[in-house]
């Protein structure tokens, strides 16, 4: 029986120059859990994502923090598409998806390379579009290839930041469905400022702002979505 992979948080702070960018930050993801990450901008939502990455570092542990230690422990695979996605426009799509496959799946023969690279064309939607250049296509299926790069290597945690960006209504119901269905077994954490998208989505929600979690319930708890974001973050507003 395959063991229940989690992700954990403990009191996990961040400092960026003088500025205290997270706060005694804890949470734990499970399989299945597909968490809503909202806040204001510069609530702190990046910065968690990127370290939890290995992007950046979190502070070291303060013997302050009522003893306890700061405990930042991830997945071994993790699959990151960041709001502003890196591409390379040179490359057509198929080639540049071979390209990450090899650095990520090195131990694959190449059919197997091959066998991933279409299937991964096929659940994001890019048939019709795999023989062209990256910087020949729309914003929409730009974050197509990076959503699937993201998932090259089955990922135990996908993190996702702002990943319907620029998509087209039908665009955006195709890449939610994928993603509630990546959702059903893995661990995904998806950043958005669209309350529509947490509650089609998402099975948890946390709310953060000022480097705080504010809210961290089930989706089903939450009666009123938007009411409960004022309410979480309108004492800081001036």
């Amino acid at each position: 029986m395959q063991a229940i992979m989690a992700v954990k948080i403990s009191h996990l702070n961040k400092h960026i120059g003088k500025q205290h960018v997270l706060r005694d930050i804890s949470l734990s993801i499970g399989d299945g859990e597909v968490v809503g990450l909202l806040g204001p901008n510069g609530a702190g939502k990046s910065t968690l994502m990127k370290i939890m990455v290995g992007v950046w570092d979190a502070d070291p542990s303060q013997s302050s923090l009522q003893g306890e230690e700061s405990v930042l422990k991830v997945p071994s695979t993790i699959g990151y598409l960041p709001e502003l996605n890196p591409l390379y426009d040179e490359m057509y799509v198929r080639e540049y998806l071979r390209f990450f496959v090899g650095l990520r799946c090195n131990s694959q023969s190449s059919i197997a390379n091959h066998q991933l690279v279409e299937s991964l064309i096929v659940r994001v939607g890019l048939t019709a579009e795999a023989n062209k250049r990256v910087g020949q296509l729309s914003k929409g299926y730009k974050q197509r290839v990076g959503l699937a790069q993201a998932m090259i290597g089955d990922p135990e945690l996908l993190i996702l930041d702002e990943p319907t960006t620029g998509l087209d209504p039908n665009q955006l119901e195709d890449i939610r469905a994928l993603i509630r269905e990546v959702g059903k077994n893995k661990m995904v954490i998806l950043s958005t400022h669209i309350m529509q998208e947490v509650k089609q989505m998402c099975s948890r929600v946390v709310i953060i702002d000022h480097g705080e979690i504010k809210v961290d319930k089930p989706i089903t708890e939450i009666e009123d979505l938007e009411q409960t974001f004022r309410e979480a973050t309108v004492e800081h507003k001036e």
